[in-house]
C-alpha cells in the first residue's frame, strides 16, 4: 500500500467516525422539562434543522463506508473527488443550519420574544453541542480529504 493510499484511508476512517458520532449523538438527544407544571420535551426531531443535520451526517458516514469498501477500484477516482466535494458542501450547510438553531436555543432572541431553553434542558443542549463539534470535525476532515484527493488525482503519475 502506498503512502498516499494509506493517508486517504486514514482520513476517510476519521471522517467516517466523526460523522457517525455526530449522527448518533444528535439522534439520541432528548430531554423533558417541567416549567410551571407544564412538561415539554426537547427532541432533535422537533427541529427541521437538527433533522437535516442528522440526515446529512448519516449520508456522509454511509458514503465514507462505501468509498472505503470500494477504495481498491481505480476507475472511479474522479467521481470520488466530485462526491467528496458534494459531501463537504452538504456537511457545511447542515452544520450552519443546526448551529443557527442551537444559538437561538442557547441565547434566545429578545427581538422576536424567543426565550433560551438550555437552562431548562441542559442535557439536550449538551448533546446538540457534542453533535455539532463532531460535525465540525467531520466537515474539516472532508475538506482536507477533498483537497488531498483532488491533488492526488490531478498529479498522479500515469503508468
Amino acid at each position: 500500500m502506498t503512502r498516499r493510499k494509506a493517508v486517504t484511508i486514514l482520513l476517510r476512517l476519521l471522517a467516517f467516525g466523526a460523522a457517525l458520532a455526530a449522527t448518533i449523538v444528535m439522534v439520541t438527544s432528548h430531554e423533558s422539562a417541567s416549567v410551571l407544571n407544564l412538561t415539554f420535551k426537547a427532541k432533535f426531531s422537533h427541529t427541521p434543522a437538527f433533522v437535516y443535520f442528522a440526515i446529512a451526517e448519516a449520508i456522509a458516514s454511509g458514503y465514507s463506508l462505501i468509498v472505503l469498501l470500494l477504495s481498491s477500484k481505480n476507475w472511479f477516482r474522479r467521481l470520488v473527488v466530485v462526491l467528496d466535494a458534494v459531501i463537504a458542501v452538504l456537511l457545511s450547510s447542515s452544520i450552519s443550519a443546526a448551529l443557527a438553531i442551537a444559538h437561538v436555543g442557547k441565547k434566545g432572541n429578545s427581538h422576536s420574544g424567543w426565550l433560551p431553553i438550555c437552562g431548562q434542558v441542559p442535557k439536550f443542549c449538551d448533546h446538540v453541542t457534542g453533535a455539532l463539534i463532531a460535525g465540525f470535525i467531520a466537515a474539516i476532515l472532508y475538506l482536507v480529504l477533498l483537497v488531498y484527493t483532488a491533488l492526488d488525482t490531478l498529479f498522479v503519475e500515469k503508468p
